[in-house]
């Protein structure tokens, strides 16, 4: 995987429309997973962009962070 491949904590909460303080909560939460830099910035693998669409989905349709984590 390069560098084109990983997105920051601002372009997945622009592209998925989540907050950034959100997806440090879903991380936190273990439901999504970032790589760290040296600095302890995050990076989020595109895919996780597919991940949260999956969480939003399964919360409007009532289920808990415990069935997400679970799928």
């Amino acid at each position: 995987m390069d560098g084109h491949d990983l997105l920051t904590i601002s372009e997945v909460a622009t592209r998925s429309g989540f907050a950034a303080s959100a997806l440090r909560f879903y991380e936190s939460q273990r439901l999504i997973e970032a790589q760290r830099s040296p600095g302890g910035r995050r990076w989020y693998e595109r895919s996780v962009l597919r991940r949260l669409a999956f969480i939003r989905a399964a919360g409007n349709v009532g289920l808990t962070l415990d069935e997400i984590r679970v799928e």
